[in-house]
């Protein structure tokens, strides 16, 4: 039975490029192949639960605009809630959707009845997975709202804390396991400092390492088989967080003896806020071994704030899939929309057409970085740039057969005086804009 909060729409349906329907789809077709994959196995798209309908549309300076029926602290209006949820899910068509523990449940009084307010909204969620089809691409738990953990979670300098948050992510992660989910993630969204002033952050890195070798120790007890990841972040709300970018999550996980257990889930709107590029983040989570998934979005570029809009840029999202296609693909992770309404778009098909402009962006960069792949457009001149190192000498000093006096004396006795050769970076510009 429909809830009636969309009106009498049921599905989203392709047009085709020259529609003028804002809710209808212009690129994306799930079943077209791409480089011999269905569309929607290569995107793997997913709605995040808490922006779409657990953010009330407030900001630093003003509070609610959304007003929605299920807003409230009851399992009646969790379950609401979870209907209108699933409503959108199937209209838009997509395969998965993530949540954080309090996206799904009512706030309770205790850990005992937040635990249990989980397990029934698990067990309805169920329901509606089985009804639908709608898989989870990933569970988290929110560590972060609560005052409780305004000092951290992990790393907080009050044990009774991090027990606390300890048994929470079990919770979670016992959700996401029960539910079938493809990822466990883990968002430090207060794992960090204000001020060194009251921080110890030798100890809260420490806590920190413990604490993801719980998680990674437990998944194993239970035989959870999808991913753990950590979702890197620069900055706000703290001053500095612990898990800042790519580099500083590899340099954490290689310190704590986990670089073979855990991968990373890289937002867009976070790799800008900590001064990359998206498909900087992604390049380097391929070229160490840790790619898991992403949450896309876009920030303003003219605020230094984290702004979580909805993808609207063709040339950025051809980049980031092509590292996405280049990296093999999504395995278990997947594309969550971990983005949310302007605060004056307050109307139900709001929510509808700013999926489906996303989820159309990221089609027409998918097939414009599968095209760029099949052309060897990048690929090439990438190849040709470092093709000296394929000759033997090369080889040698690379591989360790020489030392520095080797190379020396080589230079010297070559009179080996290299020339500066271009890199063409327009030339490379250029040729993206052809595919976009």
């Amino acid at each position: 039975m429909s809830t009636g909060f969309f009106g009498d729409i049921s599905r989203i349906e392709y047009k085709g490029p020259d529609s003028t329907d804002p809710l209808s789809f212009r690129y994306y077709q799930p079943d077209e192949q791409v480089m011999g994959k269905r569309m929607e196995d290569h995107l793997r798209f997913a709605v995040a639960y808490w922006h779409s309908f657990v953010w009330p549309g407030g900001d630093p300076f003003g509070g609610q605009t959304f007003e929605r029926p299920w807003f409230g602290d009851t399992v009646a209006d969790a379950k609401l809630k979870a209907d209108v949820a699933f409503e959108m899910f199937s209209a838009l068509g997509v395969p998965y959707y993530c949540f954080h523990d309090a996206d799904i449940r009512p706030e309770g009084q205790s850990f005992a009845q937040n635990t249990k307010n989980l397990e029934t909204m698990v067990d309805y969620l169920g329901d509606k997975m089985a009804a639908t089809g709608i898989k989870l691409l990933w569970g988290t738990a929110n560590l972060f709202s609560h005052r409780r953990f305004m000092s951290g979670a992990s790393t907080n300098p009050d044990p009774d804390v991090f027990a606390f948050a300890a048994a929470t992510v079990k919770t979670c992660i016992d959700a996401t396991h029960k539910l079938n989910g493809e990822n466990y993630v883990l968002w430090g969204g207060r794992e960090g400092y204000e001020t060194l002033l009251n921080t110890n952050m030798e100890r809260e890195l420490d806590q920190l390492g413990r604490f993801l070798n719980l998680v990674v120790e437990y998944k194993h007890k239970i035989g959870f088989k999808g991913a753990i990841l950590i979702e890197p972040k620069p900055q706000e709300p703290t001053k500095h967080q612990y898990d800042y970018d790519v580099a500083t999550v590899y340099g954490f996980l290689k310190r704590y003896g986990l670089e073979d257990e855990v991968r990373v889930n890289i937002e867009q709107g976070h790799a800008i806020l900590a001064g990359h590029s998206f498909e900087h983040e992604l390049a380097l989570a391929n070229a160490l071994g840790i790619f898991g998934s992403i949450d896309m979005n876009r920030n303003d570029y003219q605020s230094g704030w984290d702004t979580d809009q909805f993808p609207n840029n063709v040339p950025e999202m051809a980049l980031a899939y092509y590292h996405v296609l280049q990296g093999g693909g999504f395995t278990t992770g997947g594309t969550n929309f971990d983005a949310k309404l302007r605060r004056q778009s307050i109307d139900p098909e709001d929510l509808l057409i700013s999926h489906i402009s996303g989820m159309d962006c990221c089609a027409r960069g998918l097939m414009a970085a599968a095209r760029m792949i099949e052309d060897g457009a990048l690929s090439d001149p990438l190849d040709e740039r470092y093709a000296g190192w394929m000759d033997q000498q090369a080889q040698h000093m690379f591989n360790g057969d020489m030392g520095l006096d080797d190379i020396a004396a080589h230079v010297l006795q070559n009179d080996i005086n290299p020339r500066a050769r271009s890199g063409q970076q327009e030339k490379l510009e250029n040729i993206v804009n052809r595919y976009v």
